[in-house]
């Protein structure tokens, strides 16, 4: 729930910016000169850019929470069974060998975005933010594509 609320506080603190931003772009533009126009035009693009980010990014959220419900309605969410160092991080070995489980169970059933989902989540544990990232998007596409 925290989590939720920090997403929702730094989403609306962005859009406020977005407007902000988009608000100098008009009048920029509304100044006439080229110089002022192509300003105003650069300030238009980032906010657009911001806006389709957070868009895409809300959804990716979205869907991956989604299919970590029906992954725990089925009792199939990956049980955190690393081990941790005194610090509360992991231990890189213990994450290396839960990776290579999901690793094998994912190349064993490509199709199934359940190994996707918990391969993603292994890659995370890893510290593999980029590819945890297309992991779990593999999973929401394979899920979507099931329906």
């Amino acid at each position: 729930m925290r989590a939720k609320i920090s997403y929702a506080v730094t989403a609306a603190v962005l859009v406020v910016y977005f407007v902000l931003a988009g608000s100098r772009g008009v009048l920029l533009i509304k100044a006439g000169t080229p110089l002022t126009v192509t300003f105003g035009v650069a300030v238009l693009i980032l906010p657009v850019i911001g806006i389709w980010f957070l868009w895409k990014n809300t959804a990716f959220v979205r869907d991956a929470n989604r299919l970590a419900a029906l992954l725990d309605a089925e009792g199939g969410l990956p049980v955190d069974e690393l081990e941790r160092l005194p610090s509360g991080r992991v231990d890189r070995d213990s994450a290396d060998a839960v990776f290579a489980r999901r690793k094998a169970e994912t190349e064993d059933a490509p199709d199934d975005w359940r190994s996707w989902f918990r391969l993603a989540v292994a890659y995370h544990d890893a510290r593999d933010t980029p590819r945890a990232r297309k992991a779990m998007q593999r999973a929401i596409t394979l899920h979507k594509t099931s329906l």
